[in-house]
């Protein structure tokens, strides 16, 4: 039996057994691993409950939306998987009438990894599972400069293409350049991200001083809607989706 949708039905049974006379006393955290262990010994019983199930849940998560080249996962400081995100959000600046200098997807964004080959519904909603937004906002290079550090700061954040960042090891930023120039204090620039970065969450606080934000919040432009819309694009190209380390975010030894 399908682990996620094991944990589906669980919440949906649990949800349902609530009653409105009940009221929270204390609240406390966890983290349960849940892999092939709960596989080896499988509940006849629970498997045949489960089963009533399991034609809704894959009518949902089974549909394809493309091909991937390999298999990409998250990391520091930069990643063939956090690439691919900060390029898709700068891809479809194009539907909103935006022109993005640069993309912005935070690695905490990022929840699984992506599958190599068919890659369904169910496997973009583990990656992007979040109600984030596309956004457009401009800041000024003085606050880009603020940003890169508090990249830096971290370790690296997903950037698009035009980006060339180097920082050090203890989180300094050293260079950073936009389309191969340095950035310039005194100009603006538009910026391809997601609403949840614009209130300065996950120490991006530099997007606090966002200005002309466009950040459409109708369902469609959810940021794994998004993804998948790129997906199916070059599904009708003919090619699967394939991104590269190239450079964006180097560590300085």
């Amino acid at each position: 039996m399908d682990r996620k949708l094991v944990i589906i039905i669980m919440m949906i049974v649990g949800l349902t057994a609530c009653r409105t006379h009940y009221q929270v006393a204390s609240v406390e955290r966890s983290t349960i691993l849940v892999d092939s262990r709960y596989d080896a010994h499988p509940d006849a019983e629970a498997a045949q409950f489960l089963q009533h199930y399991a034609h809704i849940v894959d009518s949902v998560m089974g549909p394809k939306v493309g091909r991937s080249a390999k298999y990409m996962t998250p990391h520091r400081p930069e990643s063939e998987l956090s690439n691919l995100l900060a390029d898709i959000l700068v891809w479809a600046a194009k539907d909103y009438q935006e022109q993005p200098d640069f993309g912005v997807y935070n690695m905490g964004g990022i929840r699984a990894d992506l599958p190599k080959g068919d890659v369904t519904y169910g496997d973009v909603l583990d990656i992007a599972p979040f109600e984030n937004k596309i956004s457009f906002a401009t800041l000024s290079g003085a606050d880009v400069l603020e940003l890169f550090s508090e990249m830096a700061s971290v370790g690296g954040e997903g950037v698009s293409h035009a980006v060339r960042m180097v920082i050090t090891r203890d989180g300094r930023l050293v260079s950073v350049t936009i389309h191969g120039k340095p950035i310039d204090p005194q100009q603006d620039y538009r910026i391809a991200t997601i609403d949840y970065l614009l209130g300065g969450t996950d120490n991006m606080s530099a997007f606090k001083k966002s200005r002309d934000i466009n950040s459409p919040q109708q369902v469609e432009n959810n940021s794994r809607f998004i993804i998948m819309n790129y997906f199916r694009e070059q599904k009708r190209q003919g090619k699967e989706v394939d991104a590269q380390i190239e450079g964006r975010v180097v560590i300085k030894d």
